[in-house]
C-alpha cells in the first residue's frame, strides 16, 4: 500500500482494486453526480474502470487522485488530490479535485484533503501552480476551493455547464502560508 499523506484521522494512499466497492458507492449515488454530468454510473465493472483509470494516471503522470481511509474504521470515504488534466481547459494544468461518498459530507474532508493536496504538489511536487474549477451552482465545492487558498480567475463553459476556474501559484500559497512550505 503506497500511502501519501498520513493525517490525524485519515489516509491518503494510491487507489487500489480493493477499492472497488466503495468506488461503487461512491459513482453509484446520483446525489454525488449532481454536479458531474447527472450520469452516475450503474456497474461495478464501471467502478473498476474508473479505478484503472486513475492507476493509469499514477504511471502515466507520475500522480493521481488518491483515496481517502478512515484511520479508525478503514472505510473507503472516497478519493481526492491531484492529477494531470489537459481536457478541461484549452491547456494542461495539475488539477486539484475530490469527491465523497454522502455519508462523509459536511465533516471537513475535502477541505482537510485538499490542503494537503496543495501541500504534496507544491512541497513534494515542486509544481509551480495547481487549478481548480466547480460549476458555478455547487456552493460547497466553489465554498471549499477558495477555503483552501485557490483565486477564482474566471468562468468557462464545459459540456454546455458553466464553471467557476480557480487557481493558485506557489508563490501565492507561500505567501499565504507565510512562506513555510
Amino acid at each position: 500500500m503506497n500511502i501519501h499523506v498520513e493525517t490525524d484521522r485519515l489516509l491518503m494512499r494510491d487507489i487500489e482494486a480493493t477499492d472497488l466497492e466503495g468506488m461503487y458507492l461512491l459513482d453509484s449515488d446520483p446525489d454525488v453526480h449532481e454536479f458531474l454530468g447527472k450520469n452516475p454510473i450503474t456497474t461495478r465493472q464501471q467502478a473498476m474502470e474508473a479505478i484503472e483509470y486513475i492507476k493509469g494516471q499514477y504511471t502515466k503522470n507520475g500522480i493521481g487522485r488518491w483515496a481517502i481511509v478512515d484511520k479508525n474504521t478503514n472505510d473507503f470515504i472516497g478519493w481526492s488530490g491531484l492529477k494531470y488534466e489537459e481536457g478541461l481547459r484549452h491547456f494542461g494544468y495539475y488539477d486539484l479535485g475530490y469527491r465523497l461518498r454522502k455519508e462523509y459530507w459536511g465533516k471537513g474532508i475535502a477541505t482537510e484533503t485538499a490542503i494537503e493536496s496543495i501541500k504534496y504538489g507544491f512541497e513534494i511536487l515542486d509544481l509551480k501552480e495547481i487549478g481548480g474549477a466547480a460549476d458555478v451552482t455547487h456552493t460547497a465545492s466553489n465554498i471549499i476551493l477558495k477555503k483552501v487558498g485557490l483565486r477564482f480567475v474566471d468562468v468557462f463553459e464545459y459540456e454546455g455547464e458553466l464553471a467557476n476556474w480557480y487557481n493558485l501559484t506557489k508563490e501565492q500559497w507561500l505567501e499565504d502560508n507565510d512562506g513555510q512550505s
